[in-house]
């Protein structure tokens, strides 16, 4: 029995699956809609989509540079268990690698590109879904390309993760100092590189949260406003990140570091893994029911 374009279509919307996923079934069950569905849930490639409304609040931050280019990824899954496995790593490599070639602007078209041996990421996600058995999906990614040289560093196996961009040649002192800065943001989580990337508005309301506060503390209003000046240098130091003390030696500052390897930084983006994200809780006895519940029907 043949088919068309919009029975592969409407199989898709039925199931979930991949575009190839339901062509490949619906030829196999020679254009039957109802038995190319049931090709696909034996094969576990229509369960994925089921999977869609779960909360995907584990998973890890991932780093992936190929010479002048690299991508800082967050790559989400259900459980620990999962992003502590080797091959969730596996799939975050072979997304980054999309990424890296070809320079998607978001993650929706990021979802629309070719990975690995499918057609498109998205399908190549669902794939690994109908194997492991977890909502899996790239919740955001940074991709960086330079005339300089790149550093990454991931804390505790993916639980944060920070991509800089250095300016200059990649000689041994700058490449020691860009792992020190890695090491520095991770720790310190600045805001921005520079004083000049903190904007009026941003410094203006700074300026206003200071005062009230140092008039909260008895101060008189004109003391208060000489007071905030001394207080917004202590915010450059805490937020911005040239501004900061180095934390392997506070008596300099991290551009003095720069300074003396002869290096400097373009930009710099770290992630905290899940930061923002709902995570899902039930307890026991809530999921004991429901699968109950389920093997009545």
């Amino acid at each position: 029995m043949a088919f068309t374009a919009k029975d592969v279509m409407a199989l898709r919307e039925k199931t979930g699956a991949g575009v190839m996923d339901c062509k490949k079934a619906l030829t196999d069950a020679d254009g039957d809609m109802a038995k190319a569905a049931d090709l696909l849930r034996e094969r576990g490639i229509a369960k994925a989509d089921k999977k869609a409304s779960r909360i995907a609040a584990e998973g890890i931050v991932f780093s992936y540079i190929d010479g002048k280019v690299g991508v800082l990824v967050e790559l989400n899954c259900e459980s620990d268990f999962v992003a502590k496995n080797p091959q969730f790593t596996e799939i975050a490599t072979e997304v980054s690698k999309v990424i890296v070639k070809d320079s998607p602007a978001t993650v929706e078209s990021l979802l629309t590109l070719a990975c690995a041996d499918a057609a498109s990421t998205e399908e190549y996600l669902k794939s690994k879904i109908a194997i492991i058995g977890e909502k899996i999906a790239v919740r955001r990614f940074v991709r960086y390309e330079t005339d300089g040289f790149l550093a990454s560093y991931i804390h505790l196996g993916g639980k944060l993760g920070v991509i800089v961009d250095m300016a200059g040649e990649a000689t041994d002192a700058a490449k020691e100092a860009a792992h020190d800065i890695t090491l520095q943001i991770a720790f310190t989580k600045p805001a921005y590189l520079c004083k000049d990337e903190v904007s009026e508005e941003t410094l203006e309301k700074e300026k206003a949260v200071l005062k009230q506060q140092a008039m909260n503390e008895g101060k008189p209003e004109a003391i208060a406003e000489k007071m905030v000046m001394g207080r917004i240098k202590k915010f450059y130091e805490e937020n911005c990140l040239l501004e900061q003390a180095f934390i392997k030696d506070d008596s300099k500052k991290v551009s003095d570091l720069l300074k003396s390897a002869g290096t400097s930084i373009n930009k710099f983006a770290f992630y905290i893994m899940g930061e923002g994200l709902e995570k899902k809780s039930e307890d026991l006895s809530e999921e004991v029911a429901k699968q109950v519940a389920a093997a009545k029907k």
